[in-house]
């Protein structure tokens, strides 16, 4: 159930419509409405978005959707039917924006696309999520998360170099992608207050997003001819910077590149020799020794275990951490402290965790208002605010145009 928007949020008064499925839109969307937006999400009434059923399942409901969701208004409305893109159009009208993730001119196809929109509203933002996006030769591919990790350039770069490439555990491609469309979202409204008062389209191609995150890649290749290759734990170039097993089989990330750290680290190891070695003074020494600084930082791993080896390196202040699963992450008392783990109340009873907000505004919080809706749920309600009556929401329902109370 939805409750009155908080005015203490940043976003409060911003009005979204979401015509988006499964991640890239759900996530910006999901973004906006933690921070006080007022998202109408669209969904088919025959199922909804996809990611209802994804994953695992609480009485056929995605714990997944209970996060991605939150905060947001279910309308459960036929897309391809004219008095539901009509529904639509009168969101729109009153919008400030629109977050879609179809593939280029399904909307077009609809009459719901930016040049319908805008003339209807001409301060209106469009966020458009595509694989490829709105232009260029590829444009009317359908187009994932994890194809544009290949084509953004991550996918070469993880894993062991005598192995193919492999994923990150999750959709990052999608992640990142909807993060840039929450960015240039809020820099159109900005520029719509002070510029003018119009709207304009945010292209966020998903490949795009993942390639602008690869570091310099491409500067080196222009000026070297240099191709950057997987590399598996440890960071090229950068000394020391790995993943070490200790005695107890468990794994330790250091990152000692810098060069006071990497002196006060040699010291706690037992190893002044290394620390006032003076070709190490510098990483530019340290690298033509990576394997002899690597060997010797994974013998003293190897004798201790991962809580002994935290408490030398915490003393020593060398940057080190073990590798979190879930079960570490939900009962770690930083992740605590910073209540970023929360627990709600469930449709039917009991509890679930759900991931805290990010970032943490300190006069206006985002928060969780209530997890992810019933399909539908907001129809009826959102309906009358665009001014129909009991019978046209009847007559609506009759022809399956809509569902929901």
């Amino acid at each position: 159930m939805s409750v009155a928007p908080d005015p203490a949020k940043p976003l409060a008064g911003v009005r979204v419509v979401e015509l988006g499925t499964l991640i890239a839109g759900p996530f910006c969307s999901r973004i906006l409405a933690e921070f006080g937006a007022d998202v109408v999400k669209i969904e088919s009434p025959d199922g909804g978005d996809p990611l209802r059923t994804w994953r695992k399942l609480h009485e056929g409901t995605s714990l997944w959707w209970f996060a991605q969701s939150r905060n947001k208004k279910s309308v459960a409305v036929n897309l391809k039917a004219p008095e539901g893109q009509e529904i639509v159009r009168r969101l729109a009208r009153d919008a400030d924006i629109v977050v879609e993730n179809f593939r280029p001119g399904t909307l077009e196809s609809w009459g719901l696309g930016w040049e319908h929109l805008s003339a209807l509203n001409p301060g209106l933002v469009m966020v458009r999520l595509s694989g490829y996006g709105q232009t260029g030769p590829y444009s009317q591919r359908p187009g994932f998360g994890a194809i544009a990790e290949a084509m953004g350039g991550l996918r070469h770069l993880t894993g062991y170099p005598d192995r193919p490439p492999v994923r990150v555990g999750v959709s990052i491609g999608d992640s990142i992608a909807a993060l840039y469309g929450a960015i240039g979202a809020l820099m159109a409204l900005r520029h719509r207050e002070v510029n003018g008062g119009r709207g304009q389209i945010v292209d966020v191609a998903l490949y795009e997003a993942v390639f602008a995150l690869m570091e310099s890649l491409l500067p080196e290749y222009d000026k070297t001819g240099f191709v950057r290759e997987r590399t598996g734990a440890s960071l090229p170039g950068i000394v020391p910077s790995n993943t070490y097993r200790t005695r107890d089989d468990k794994y330790l990330v250091i990152g000692a590149n810098n060069d006071s750290i990497f002196k006060r680290m040699m010291r706690a190891l037992g190893r002044p020799d290394l620390a006032d070695d003076p070709q190490l003074a510098n990483n530019a020494g340290r690298v033509p020794r990576t394997e002899e600084i690597d060997d010797v930082i994974g013998r003293w791993a190897a004798s201790v275990d991962l809580h002994e080896a935290l408490e030398v390196l915490n003393a020593a202040e060398v940057p080190a951490g073990k590798i979190y699963d879930i079960a570490d992450i939900a009962h770690d008392p930083q992740y605590l402290s910073r209540d970023m783990i929360q627990s709600f109340a469930l449709p039917g009873g009991g509890s679930l965790k759900l991931p805290g907000i990010v970032p943490k505004l300190h006069a206006t919080p985002g928060g969780t208002d209530w997890i992810g809706p019933r399909l539908g749920e907001h129809t009826g309600e959102v309906l009358r605010g665009l001014g129909y009556g009991a019978n046209d929401i009847a007559a609506l329902r009759a022809k399956a145009v809509v569902t929901g109370p």
